[in-house]
């Protein structure tokens, strides 16, 4: 597993301690339980503090699994 994902998984971690690492990778809004809006915030925030980057508020609400996060982080 490459440093980045390592990262990444961490953020969410962070956010979603019950979560494994393989979990965190499967992790959505729609399969993942207590993902809310406030679970949203706490996330990106995260998610920017740790990479040094600020999204876009209209970028946020794409931003609603692992996946969509990673492959975001891989645009940068």
């Amino acid at each position: 597993m490459d440093p980045r994902s390592k990262r990444l998984i961490r953020c969410f971690r962070a956010v979603f301690p019950q979560l494994t690492d393989a979990e965190v990778m499967r992790a959505s809004t729609s399969r993942t339980s207590g993902w809310d809006s406030v679970a949203t915030a706490n996330l990106i925030a995260a998610i920017e503090e740790e990479f040094g980057l600020e999204f876009a508020a209209a970028e946020i609400e794409c931003l609603n699994s692992y996946e969509a996060v990673a492959t975001r982080l891989g645009q940068d």
